[in-house]
């Protein structure tokens, strides 16, 4: 069942944020993950407008998704973000019939 990653993130810094985006793409597709929506256009309909981009990434597996994210590559590409570049809130959660 396929799994999305789920994020919502505020830039403070775009110079040390892009030294994250520019390698989690290739972390992303290693684990089989495909970027449906990044930094596109949005929409806050409800909550908080704190954050200015989101993504969404679609897994094969939860599994795979929650490997990417605990990944040593990922989390060396993270520490750019974490670092105090960027503010993200993630979730991943598994895809199916909602009943």
């Amino acid at each position: 069942m396929p799994a999305y990653w789920v994020a919502r993130s505020k830039i403070n810094d775009p110079a040390e944020y892009k030294k994250y985006t520019d390698l989690v793409p290739g972390i992303i597709a290693k684990y089989g993950g495909k970027v449906l929506a990044r930094g596109g256009r949005h929409q806050v309909m409800e909550g908080p407008h704190k954050f200015h981009r989101f993504i969404v990434i679609e897994f094969p597996t939860l599994a795979q998704g929650v490997s990417c994210f605990t990944s040593p590559e990922y989390d060396a590409a993270a520490a750019f973000r974490r670092a105090g570049a960027g503010e993200v809130e993630t979730v991943i959660v598994e895809g199916g019939d909602a009943t």
